[in-house]
């Protein structure tokens, strides 16, 4: 079960910063090292209960991690030093009585870059713990390391038919060669998730996760709307009049012969099924519409114009 800081304080998800102080409070006089000497639950239960407090008496960090609404999805992306940023556990605990550091130093977390490891700052606990051995609790906990977002443009076959593709991507000071799987039926929009292709770790913890943001390119002739192909073909008026067949190109780059009837109208939309695009995950297909446009000649001959009239005075 992911852990909650509201759970770890024993305090409801409306409680006031009055209190979640109360809370605290009564939780440190209760875990702190000093009333429980050599006692590695009682360091493990006052680290956590003070890690809890350090976000949720901050409105900015509390308001994020409600955003977030657990203390492990809240830690993929915020490190060690941002939690502890301008909290000064030395500060609070001497205010409820206890001595504070013991070296008589602050503990505040003071500067360090964002997503930093918590290697980069000061270690909280070090004083109250005496250092724990040389072993900080920042680098005792293992952080794993961010997201990487990557937007990646595939051609409409590629969207359709799915693909392979090898990407050269620049991650932190590193260039990886990644091999990717583009699935059928993916339209823009979508993400593809590679697991382990972030960020490093920190502390032995797992890397981040690559997320590649898919933008299908426009295509020439076609254009796709859901699992649906659409492509224009211009007829003669004489062809729409008297019917013909036609040679209609798919996708896949071949052609099929498909049948105009006597009479079709401009704009008629004429389907094609089965030729359009997977589902996503699945197995059915969209189709193919084609839309009929009939060419009106700008042009005519002498002996074209007395016909076409002769069309006319007859109704046509």
């Amino acid at each position: 079960m992911a852990e909650d800081y509201y759970q770890v304080l024993g305090v409801d998800k409306k409680a006031s910063a009055d209190d979640i102080k109360k809370a605290y409070r009564k939780l440190a006089v209760k875990w702190h090292p000093d009333k429980n000497p050599n006692n590695k639950a009682a360091e493990e239960k006052f680290k956590k209960i003070s890690e809890a407090y350090a976000v949720l008496s901050d409105s900015e960090k509390r308001q994020q991690y409600d955003n977030f609404g657990s203390a492990d999805q809240f830690r993929q992306q915020y490190s060690q030093e941002d939690i502890f940023r301008g909290f000064d556990l030395d500060e609070i605990l001497r205010s409820f009585g206890f001595g504070g550091s013991r070296g008589g130093g602050r503990t505040t977390f003071r500067t360090g870059r964002r997503g930093g490891g918590p290697q980069d700052a000061e270690d909280p606990f070090a004083s109250i713990f005496g250092g724990m051995g040389g072993q900080s609790y920042g680098r005792q906990m293992a952080h794993k390391g961010q997201d990487v977002e990557y937007n990646l443009s595939i051609s409409l076959e590629e969207s359709v038919f799915g693909a392979d593709k090898k990407l050269s991507l620049q991650i932190e000071n590193r260039i990886d060669e990644i091999s990717v799987k583009i699935p059928a039926g993916i339209s823009t929009g979508k993400k593809l998730r590679l697991p382990g292709k972030g960020l490093v770790g920190y502390n032995g913890g797992p890397n981040g996760d690559l997320f590649l943001n898919i933008n299908v390119s426009p295509h020439p002739i076609f254009t796709r709307d859901g699992s649906d192909l659409y492509i224009e073909k211009t007829i003669k008026f004489t062809q729409a009049a008297l019917g013909t067949s036609v040679d209609i190109p798919t996708l896949d780059g071949a052609s099929k012969r498909l049948k105009i009837a006597p009479g079709t109208q401009n704009s008629t939309k004429i389907r094609m099924k089965g030729y359009g695009v997977p589902e996503h995950k699945g197995s059915a297909k969209g189709d193919q519409y084609v839309k009929i446009n009939i060419e009106v000649p700008k042009k005519l001959t002498d002996k074209q114009i007395k016909l076409i009239e002769q069309l006319s005075e007859d109704g046509i």
